[in-house]
């Protein structure tokens, strides 16, 4: 597997449950700053058996890639609703569980942006 494959996997891994982040906030915290796009390929190449909770990586604007209504949609929803997560209309407010935003938060007591 190629090394940047597990660093996205890691960095994937490490978003906490009830959290999300933004396949641009995966990218860079994999060491990949704009290869958002390389995010979404490699989290499809997931292997049989692999625990990986790609469900919390969203849109930048929080929104759910897989089209509405597809298998694929209603699986995320239904896992990221598990957690405790807000799914509305197939978006989530970033603003409210996103990974980055708690994290400045904590860090910072910076208020959030949308």
């Amino acid at each position: 597997m190629k090394p940047e494959y597990r660093r996205i996997f890691r960095a994937v891994s490490d978003i906490p449950r009830g959290r999300v982040a933004s396949y641009g906030q995966v990218a860079a915290r994999a060491g990949l700053p704009g290869r958002a796009r390389m995010v979404g390929r490699v989290l499809g190449y997931r292997t049989p058996g692999m625990e990986l909770p790609w469900y919390r990586v969203l849109r930048a604007d929080g929104r759910i890639a897989f089209p509405p209504g597809s298998q694929g949609f209603r699986k995320q929803v239904e896992l990221l609703r598990r957690e405790g997560v807000e799914v509305r209309e197939g978006r989530v407010r970033m603003r409210d569980f996103g990974h980055a935003a708690d994290l400045d938060r904590q860090l910072w007591g910076m208020p959030d942006e949308e």
